[in-house]
């Protein structure tokens, strides 16, 4: 499955003021990293891909529309899978978003 077009625009607009993004095809998707680092991305597996402080899987986990990340069958604390699709308010993808851009931040730039 390709990435989600509308979701990358959207993503693109949220992150458009924030400094140092880079765009980068990953993992069968359009990955926005900030400083280096992965913050989200409209992942090849339709949702968007979202990377948390790993303190904070757990409870994000709650929401009905977030899942693990896996890899190689094995979930990968602080990586999320978060159904994202069109019906996902503005409000609710920018706190998304916001999350990862937190994560991302907190890491020394590459």
């Amino acid at each position: 499955m390709a990435y989600d077009l509308d979701l990358a625009d959207r993503l693109r607009a949220l992150l458009s003021a924030e400094p140092d993004v880079v765009e980068k095809r990953m993992f069968g998707g359009l990955a926005f990293l900030v400083g280096g680092h992965l913050a989200v991305s409209a992942s090849g597996q339709g949702s968007l891909l979202l990377r948390v402080d790993p303190a904070l899987t757990n409870a994000l986990l709650q929401d009905p529309r977030v899942r693990p990340f896996e890899m190689r069958g094995r979930p990968m604390t602080g990586w999320l899978h978060v159904d994202a699709d069109d019906a996902v308010s503005e409000d609710d993808l920018r706190r998304w978003v916001e999350l990862g851009v937190a994560l991302a931040r907190s890491l020394p730039s590459r």
